[in-house]
């Protein structure tokens, strides 16, 4: 009976904790892309409505379509992390890049993997306001 009340209050802590997190994606982010976007802050009206993986030559390319769903302007700052099979980091990491993206306007963003040993990616993304 104990282990049933502490595996229930795991569970609500868990999903306690996840819940915020998958409120900040905006709504027109798909389900499939947001797995890989992990946001630091609300998304201001930011969605990645598409994103694009490939491997060309034995290296990942990541392009991915910013969309500003709203008419105020937002600043964004991003970086990709490529994962290897395991979920480690490969790489030292990016530096985190800024775009200014305009209201209602759309940008496309690209990247390559750092190694070949890169199966997946995590897109870091935080969103200011003017």
């Amino acid at each position: 009976m104990r282990f049933r009340v502490l595996l229930g209050a795991a569970v609500l802590g868990a999903a306690t904790l996840s819940g915020p997190v998958l409120a900040q994606q905006d709504p027109a982010t798909p389900p499939a892309v947001a797995a890989k976007v992990a946001l630091r802050g609300p998304a201001q009206g930011i969605a990645i409505t598409e994103m694009r993986l490939v491997r060309r030559n034995d290296v990942l390319v990541v392009q991915a379509d910013f969309t500003n769903m709203e008419q105020p302007d937002r600043t964004v700052f991003y970086r990709f992390k490529w994962l290897d099979g395991v979920g480690n980091q490969v790489g030292d990491g990016e530096v985190w890049k800024q775009m200014r993206m305009l209201g209602l306007a759309q940008q496309t963003v690209k990247s390559v993997a750092p190694h070949a040993a890169a199966v997946d990616l995590r897109l870091e993304m935080n969103v200011e306001s003017r």
